[in-house]
């Protein structure tokens, strides 16, 4: 069983930054492809950014390309969404995401309905 809990959202203004964290909990985590999404009122829960288990594979959406960056130290159990030049449309509640580990796999995933464990989400709100 994993575990996730996300912090460091926060009122930040257009052109700033924030770095989210996902600070695991569960042995399996380090071997798990995660995923950051978020969800604006309104709107569907989207994705933003992957990484395989060892961090060497790497997704981004086209809207975040060149201004966010995913990553994680797994000797810390934590996955980080940095994220820079941020703009209001990038005003959501965001999620970290975690897939059951499978042997010999070394990619990401990229849909919800791939993630068995989400965390409780973080606002982030962009004010222009």
């Amino acid at each position: 069983q994993v575990q996730l809990v996300e912090s460091g959202g926060g009122l930040v203004q257009t052109g700033g930054s924030l770095t989210l964290s996902c600070a695991a909990s569960g042995r399996t985590f380090s071997y798990c492809p995660v995923g950051w999404f978020r969800q604006a009122p309104g709107k569907e829960r989207d994705i933003v950014a992957a990484i395989n288990w060892s961090g060497t594979n790497t997704y981004y959406a086209d809207s975040v390309k060149g201004r966010f960056t995913i990553s994680r130290d797994n000797a810390k159990n934590t996955v980080y969404l940095q994220m820079n030049s941020l703009r209001p449309v990038d005003t959501a509640v965001y999620y970290c995401a975690a897939a059951r580990p499978i042997t010999g796999y070394s990619g990401y995933e990229t849909e919800e309905d791939e993630y068995d464990y989400w965390g409780q989400g973080t606002q982030v709100t962009v004010s222009s």
